[in-house]
């Protein structure tokens, strides 16, 4: 899993895609229209997806993601306009829609399949650790492809990485689903649209799992704060040219907390909303000095975020049946899409601080949608 997801996301095709579209004439209102279809598309693929590879195969949706990451990449090689850029976006949404859901689901069930299901978070933080750093290389990869012949040696290597990333998952194994042989048949002999069914009626009825949803997707959408780092260092007088290296304490402490997340996932609902509320104290602190020496303070924050995420992402895939694991989650995904609008609003009226009051706001939520579900019947179950 590890090796698959390095390759998933080192792509020298990110840092450059804006600039491909800007430098092949397309205006900015254009540009945020690309990006409205991209997250159009997630959003409506987003949970039938999830229900595909509960019904089908994991493994096989990971495969196909990358499949069709890379023929979005391709289109944009091959058609350097909006249409083309658009297309490539629908591609590359389905294809994020198809990790979506999948990569937790088939990593906590090769996990429970082992015995070792409290693993979860510690190991789902390497991976996320992993991704993170995966922009590493990928940035160096961007800057020496694009000076040897411009934006087509970048986008072809990304779409020989999605290639690449495609046959490592094919080799990953599928770990058997549920607790019982009977569960299993009971899986196999269940349609598409009973899975799809069965994931939102547990999302929405199970004991426990509603809160924590909401707390996974409330948080998820606070990836978008990554886009604006270089826009915060920029705003503290940094020159362009070392943004990016600025930047680099950030993902590198990032990727700390994720690889940390087994540690965090020890505390409990008050002290992992404690932590949070601490982290958003610091990115909101940092706004207010408005100076380069906030770099620190965002840091942590963005430390401490992202091992409390993952830890959150641990107390969800604890409570779902493994039969709709993946469509549950991608229900959370869909709540992510939607609720990182709100983080757009929140910076559009007062970028850092009302942002961190917003983080605030959800580290006080964060033990209350935690807590466990109480005893009894389960309504899921029963039915």
């Amino acid at each position: 899993m590890l090796g698959w997801a390095l390759l998933a996301d080192v792509m020298p095709i990110y840092p450059l895609y804006a600039l491909l579209f800007t430098d092949s004439g397309l205006s900015g209102a254009e540009v945020s229209a690309l990006f409205a279809i991209w997250s159009g598309v997630a959003i409506l693929t987003e949970v039938p997806s999830g229900a595909l590879a509960d019904r089908f195969s994991r493994r096989n949706c990971l495969v196909l993601a990358a499949v069709f990451q890379g023929a979005g990449y391709a289109a944009w090689m091959l058609m350097p306009s909006f249409a083309g850029f658009a297309l490539g976006f629908v591609l590359w949404g389905v294809g994020g829609s198809l990790v979506s859901g999948a990569q937790e689901a088939l990593l906590y069930d090769g996990l429970a399949d082992a015995g070792a299901q409290d693993r979860y978070a510690q190991v789902n933080g390497w991976v996320t650790a992993v991704q993170l750093g995966a922009q590493v290389p990928g940035a160096v990869l961007a800057t020496s492809l694009f000076a040897t012949g411009g934006y087509a040696p970048a986008g072809w290597a990304s779409v020989g990485v999605c290639l690449a990333a495609a046959f490592v998952a094919s080799r990953l194994p599928e770990p058997r689903r549920g607790s019982t042989p009977d569960d299993e048949n009971d899986e196999d002999d269940a349609g598409y649209f009973a899975i799809l069914r069965a994931g939102l009626v547990e999302a929405a009825h199970r004991p426990g799992v509603r809160g924590v949803l909401v707390a996974a997707a409330a948080l998820s959408a606070f990836d978008a704060v990554e886009e604006y780092f270089p826009l915060i260092l920029a705003g503290w007088g940094l020159p362009t040219a070392i943004i990016p290296i600025a930047d680099l304490p950030i993902v590198l402490a990032g990727m700390a907390g994720a690889a940390l997340a087994g540690a965090a996932s020890r505390l409990g609902p008050w002290a992992l909303g404690a932590v949070l509320g601490v982290a958003m104290l610091l990115f909101g602190g940092a706004g207010l000095a408005d100076h380069p020496a906030g770099l620190v303070a965002v840091a942590v924050f963005y430390g401490i975020y992202r091992a409390v995420l993952v830890v959150v992402d641990a107390r969800l895939q604890e409570r779902l049946e493994s039969r709709s694991r993946a469509t549950v989650t991608s229900v959370a995904g869909v709540g992510a899409e939607a609720a990182t609008f709100g983080i757009y609003a929140a910076w559009a009226l007062g970028e850092v601080l009302v942002v961190a009051v917003f983080g605030l706001l959800l580290a006080i939520a964060v033990p209350l949608l935690l807590r466990a579900p109480k005893a009894g019947p389960d309504p899921v179950r029963s039915g």
